[in-house]
């Protein structure tokens, strides 16, 4: 379940990120206020999070993964 709760947030941050670079737009920051609203700084806290945990499903056994699903 935190697995894929990872992968949502770092997919969300993945596509702001897009947008930034393609559009200049941050869709986090235009949902929530601006860049330094508090809301803004969780998403963003949350997305980085993700993806640091999403560092050590690079490092898992994948047939030992399948085994528990």
């Amino acid at each position: 379940m935190l697995d894929k709760l990872a992968l949502v947030l770092v997919i969300i941050g993945a596509l702001n990120w897009g947008l930034v670079g393609l559009f200049r737009f941050d869709l986090v920051a235009w949902l929530f206020g601006g860049q330094t609203a508090i809301i803004s700084r969780l998403v963003y806290t949350l997305v980085a999070l993700a993806g640091i945990w999403a560092i050590s499903l690079l490092f898992r056994d994948s047939d030992r993964e399948q085994v528990r699903d």
